[in-house]
């Protein structure tokens, strides 16, 4: 940061003069240039510092955090600084600690009733006597510019000496048991203290008076994003305001829109606080009892033999009347594999029943939440209850933006004392990005454990003693951000690609798709045009030719590129997308492109998938080529199996042909590479060969057409060492026989695994 930049922050700084007004910086903007300060990028003016110490504790007073580690250093900053701001804030602080203590402290309890027997007349006057003793020690000589808050601050204390005399009369009298029936002075000088406390407050600054029970609009208004749905709500309580207005007017609305509400969205963006809201806004109207949300879903509602359900909804429903109840993920409740023994219909219709019954219409709201939709599935399916919920009363939250999940990141962090370091919020966001998959992404919910578990790694690996900086016990840089997101391999995968043995095109394919997929992330970073980039591919080849391996490490190859946010493998069959029944193979394929998003699904004898036009399999390919667009790149498809069959099956589909462009051919192994696997595998669990064996497999691999390659190869050394082990005398075994695979254990294996022409 320049010198330039610098002094506009500090002419900035000296902006600030009134309690009035928010400071100029937000509190996450003061921790980082503190932070700045403290690193010694620069220094400020002394006066400078002080106002950013002081600006912090204003915040933190807004917060309601009042006695914490600022107090020393502002204590020692308004020695060395003149600035009236640092002494007000200063000031503040004191007098809401103050107020603080007096509000806790109840003079109700000391006032002396003319009926009181002498001996309870005297504990009241010890009792207040030792509360203003204690009241009077906490005084302190502050210097304000609010010449208001501090007379009524002198008055306050004033007082307090009053009635301590007032008070220690009394309690003279009493104690020589005089009767006192001039108790008057005694309790106007409580109630005269009770006014000034009450002065007191309405002189402090408006932002420490905030209610804490704010207008569920503005807590709307704080939320972050969400611009559309406030909005909405905005309007629809002005709508409702303006309904209750007519009909007190005496004016009429047949069809009323209800309060009944369906809010929809993704995990994390805010259902349930929403719900809340609705609650609140409904109860303030007057249009509802109580603003209490009663919050089931189906595991609460849905019993386990006849009868229970019902007997459960009605039970929530009685609990729930005058407010709302709130049913998550509604559309679990009528499962689409449900048997007769599931009784979550039982549910839907009671819960219909109660709605319109005259017993329990209009005397609850219920308000429906969970994935948009699953809900409108759920709803088109049960027209009854769908009949209870206008088009008009549906509330779709989107997803947060990345920028808001950094706001919603910082202000969690802020929360908790903790602050990000402007390279550590740019390191945050890979995470987001990273954990921004699919549909299930947690949004809010994610992110906030994402810093929880930041926060955790700074406590569980950092030893700060108590003396050091505070700020270091706030900070949260970019290496602790580091230390969750770098969660690499030992091995990075273009390395593991090396080591296999042969796949020599293949290699040269998958380097050459990496080395493109970088340079166009490249241009992209530079705002220069890309190709686009097709990675949908077809592996074909004969059964253990590597397929499987490779398609694992082009997913974390293709993460390692910054194209793929997770990188991981998802091997599926036909089985595991083609379902028996209609309606259900489209489900079962998408859950399964789902599990991949972010990563590569890889389906294993694809053209097992069409088995003619009456087959559920041509449902899967055509949820396969939808999906595919619908994701784009957050999915790489690869399709695998025999080379002829693998041509005909995608020269059958024409979206499949235009989509997979990328033809990778695993070739069987060669004698050389098979008997270079027999090594690997070998060393690999420290066996040796004997000296005849490598003769032995190289006449049998040249001779033999085997099936497998590296699968037989695996398989084939696994006999050989039960062999080796059926062999061994296990008393008598020295370590070189341990180690040893012979000829004939070779030979065994060999013919208990049988070659396609070995007889």
């Amino acid at each position: 940061m320049s010198t330039i930049e610098w002094q506009e922050i500090e002419e900035k700084i000296q902006s600030w003069n009134s309690l009035d007004e928010n400071p100029p910086y937000t509190e996450v903007e003061i921790l980082r240039i503190l932070d700045k300060v403290e690193q010694a990028s620069f220094i400020l003016q002394l006066d400078s510092e002080a106002l950013l110490y002081s600006m912090l504790t204003f915040y933190r007073l807004k917060r309601n955090v009042t006695d914490d580690h600022l107090n020393k250093h502002l204590e020692q900053l308004k020695k060395e600084s003149n600035h009236p701001m640092v002494a007000d804030v200063q000031a503040l602080k004191h007098y809401l600690s103050i107020y603080n203590d007096l509000q806790e402290t109840d003079l109700a309890q000391f006032t002396i009733r003319e009926t009181d027997f002498d001996p309870v007349k005297l504990k009241k006057a010890k009792g207040l006597l030792t509360e203003m003793e204690r009241l009077s020690k906490l005084k302190s000589i502050h210097t304000a510019s609010n010449n208001r808050i501090k007379k009524t601050y002198d008055q306050i204390f004033e007082q307090v000496e009053y009635i301590e005399d007032v008070a220690e009369t009394v309690v003279y009298t009493l104690e020589q048991r005089k009767s006192t029936k001039d108790i008057q002075p005694y309790n106007e000088a409580v109630e005269k203290l009770s006014y000034y406390i009450t002065l007191f407050y309405d002189a402090l600054p408006s932002f420490i008076k905030e209610e804490t029970t704010s207008d569920p609009l503005d807590e709307l208004t704080k939320m972050i994003g969400l611009d559309e749905v406030k909005d909405y709500i905005n309007h629809y309580y002005h709508y409702l305001k303006y309904q209750q207005k007519r009909k007190e007017a005496g004016f009429q609305m047949v069809d009323e829109q209800g309060l009944n509400m369906v809010i929809t969205g993704n995990p994390g963006t805010g259902k349930t606080t929403i719900a809340r809201l609705l609650a609140d806004i409904y109860y303030r109207l007057g249009l509802l009892e109580t603003n209490e949300v009663i919050e089931v879903n189906r595991s609460q509602l849905v019993g386990s033999f006849m009868g229970q359900s019902e007997e459960n909804t009605l039970n929530y429903v009685k609990k729930a009347l005058g407010g709302v109840l709130f049913i998550d993920e509604a559309y679990n409740l009528k499962r689409e594999d449900q048997t007769g023994n599931d009784y979550g219909q039982a549910v839907i219709d009671t819960l219909v029943s109660s709605m319109t019954s005259k017993e329990y219409a209009n005397k609850f709201a219920v308000i429906m939440a969970g994935y948009t939709d699953e809900m409108q599935h759920f709803l088109w399916s049960n027209q009854g209850l769908r009949s209870r919920f206008p088009d008009g009363n549906y509330i779709k939250l989107p997803d947060f933006s990345n920028e808001e999940l950094l706001q919603i990141a910082e202000d969690t962090a802020l929360q908790n004392d903790y602050f990000f370091t402007e390279q550590a919020r740019h390191r945050f966001l890979s995470l987001i990005e990273k954990a921004r998959v699919d549909e299930s992404f947690g949004n809010a919910r994610t992110v906030k454990d994402l810093v929880l578990k930041v926060i955790f790694h700074i406590g569980a690996s950092h030893e700060l003693p108590l003396e050091e900086n505070w700020l270091a016990h706030m900070r949260i840089s970019e290496e602790d951000i580091a230390a969750l997101d770098d969660q690499k391999d030992s091995t990075e995968p273009m390395e593991q690609l090396e080591q296999l043995i042969g796949l020599d095109n293949v290699k040269e394919e998958v380097k050459k798709l990496s080395a493109f997929v970088q340079i166009q992330q490249k241009r992209k970073s530079l705002q220069l045009p890309t190709v686009p980039v097709q990675l949908h591919s077809v592996f074909s080849g004969n059964p253990g030719t590597g397929k499987t391996t490779v398609a694992k490490l082009f997913a974390q190859i293709l993460k390692q590129c910054g194209l793929l946010k997770r990188g991981h493998l998802v091997v599926a069959s036909r089985s595991d997308l083609v379902a028996g029944f209609v309606g259900q193979t489209a489900t079962k394929t998408k859950n399964k492109i789902r599990e991949a998003l972010g990563g590569v699904l890889f389906i294993d004898e694809a053209y097992a998938l069409y088995r003619g036009e009456k087959d559920f399999g041509k449902e899967a390919i055509d949820t396969i080529v939808d999906e595919m667009t619908k994701h784009n790149e957050n999915i790489v498809i690869i399709l695998a199996g025999y080379k002829n069959e693998m041509e005909r099956f995608i020269a059958s589909n024409p979206g499949l042909e235009s989509r997979f462009k990328k033809y990778f051919h695993f070739q069987d192994y060669i004698k050389e590479e098979l008997l270079e696997m027999v090594s690997y595998h070998v060393q690999e669990f420290q066996y040796q060969l004997d000296v005849d064996v490598v003769d032995y497999l190289s006449k049998q691999f040249e001779d033999t057409t085997i099936n497998g390659n590296g699968r037989f190869v695996v398989n084939l050394i696994n006999e050989a060492i039960q062999y080796q082990a059926l062999r061994l005398d296990m008393e008598t075994a020295e370590m070189e026989q341990l180690e040893l695979l012979t000829k004939k254990d070779f030979e065994l294996a060999w013919k208990s695994i049988r070659g396609t022409n070995q007889q």
